[in-house]
């Protein structure tokens, strides 16, 4: 079985389409509700906080709002990427490449 932290030799560069980029769903989450793994593939449930209000009180619900699956080279690509966020975040740098804004 092949180390999924270790990048297969003759691998061609990837590219992104940017043909599908505008209906690619924004996902937002304020916890991980829980995580495992089935059949060699990673399982991560993301959820929400909403505010309820039950009389003169308000209520905190959790909705699930993604259901996170992927192989554990995926996994391990999404946690570089966060770490790597993080660390941004704790320097206060913007990304170097900034997206540019395109108006219509």
């Amino acid at each position: 079985m092949a180390d999924p932290e270790t990048p297969a030799a003759n691998q061609a560069p990837v590219t992104i389409s940017g043909s599908s980029s505008e209906r690619a769903p924004i996902v937002y989450f304020d916890n991980v509700s829980c995580f495992g793994h089935h059949n060699g593939s990673i399982q991560i449930e993301l959820v929400t906080n909403l505010l309820m209000p039950v009389g003169a009180a308000v209520r905190v619900d959790l909705v699930q709002t993604a259901h996170l699956r992927c192989n554990p080279a995926a996994a391990l690509a999404l946690r570089e990427a966060l770490d790597k966020a993080l660390a941004m975040f704790r320097q206060g740098q913007q990304p170097a490449d900034a997206i540019p804004v395109v108006k219509n």
